[in-house]
């Protein structure tokens, strides 16, 4: 089946599909659609998609992007968590790229909670993400799926800042230094409002991630450097040496930790890089309650953590930064 926009969805194609499937988009699912046939292509061109890439999607809705992706990429799969949308999209490509059917995979599931995916591993990531769980989400699929080289997410506008954002400015902090763990990232373009049905309430933003070829040279673990990131940002108007003081047992301890990884204790966490929080994670002294894990070889566990506490089935949008974009 192909229309005007060849076999892509334009505008009217996402409307009547919608009203098929009896979707009507909520703010609450992230249901805002992409109905821009240009835009999803241009995001398979910034994410360099190739013909020997094989492309996970996260959040794939009606297939706008998944249709795009298909056209080039030697395989995709698409991570859907709702039922309805699942159940459709293998009809729409087989219906729209009949050819392509036995390149596509659906995983229905919490893409939270998957750490495996049918086919050949992944390459790369190309994901119009939902907004409100948008940094955990990505963070997941990067620990999970250390063969994704390149990743290209659209995102809020905000959110793609913070992700981009280098030391020292002020939208720095736990998703600049995390994401940084695992790649050199960027920001990659703007996206209006008006390519969505309905049209979000916040700007959108593409975001390049492409992965370190190691991580971080430190001998603590993923985790172990994580945790200091979290407890810095945590308090980010105090001093290194106070916010850490939970984290190192004492403003004295943390103190210690920080002068022998050679960071002032008078600094703040928006100042830090990356391996300079793996420094500081080094040199952290067993408290006398602690059990001390081993930390995993080159800083990388055998299977990922969550990055945080809940899913995204369970996560709800927060106040107006949160809506989300399908």
């Amino acid at each position: 089946m192909t229309t005007e926009y060849g076999p892509l969805l334009g505008p009217a194609d996402i409307r009547d599909l919608a009203a098929t499937l009896g979707v009507r988009p909520t703010k609450q699912r992230g249901q805002n659609f992409v109905i821009d046939a240009n835009t999803v292509r241009r995001i398979v061109r910034t994410a360099e998609v190739g013909p020997d890439d094989v492309v996970v999607e996260v959040g794939p809705g009606l297939g706008s992007l998944t249709l795009a992706l298909l056209e080039t990429a030697a395989h995709v799969t698409a991570v859907e968590i709702d039922d309805v949308l699942a159940g459709a999209l293998p009809a729409t490509v087989e219906a729209r790229l009949p050819a392509r059917k036995a390149a596509f995979d659906l995983v229905h599931s919490d893409a939270m909670l998957v750490t495996e995916l049918p086919g050949p591993a992944p390459t790369a990531l190309v994901a119009n993400l939902p907004y409100n769980v948008a940094v955990p989400v990505l963070l997941h699929m990067l620990a999970a799926f250390p063969t994704i080289e390149r990743t290209l997410v659209m995102v809020q506008a905000e959110v793609a800042d913070r992700l981009a954002a280098a030391p020292g400015s002020k939208v720095y902090g736990v998703p600049s230094v995390k994401a940084n763990w695992y790649a050199e990232v960027k920001r990659a373009g703007a996206i209006g409002r008006n390519v969505f049905w309905p049209a979000p309430n916040v700007d959108s933003g593409l975001v390049s991630l492409v992965r370190r070829a190691e991580p971080p040279r430190t001998t603590a673990s993923r985790r172990e450097v994580f945790a200091v990131v979290d407890a810095a940002f945590a308090q980010r108007r105090k001093t290194l040496r106070a916010a850490l003081a939970g984290w190192a047992g004492s403003a004295a301890a943390a103190e210690a930790a920080l002068v022998a990884a050679g960071v002032s204790p008078q600094a703040r966490g928006e100042a830090l890089t990356v391996e300079e929080f793996a420094r500081i994670a080094e040199n952290k002294q067993p408290t006398a309650t602690e059990n001390k894990q081993p930390a995993a070889e080159n800083g990388q566990p055998a299977t990922a953590e969550s990055e945080q506490p809940a899913t995204a089935q369970s996560r709800q949008p927060a106040a107006d930064t949160e809506e989300s974009a399908k």
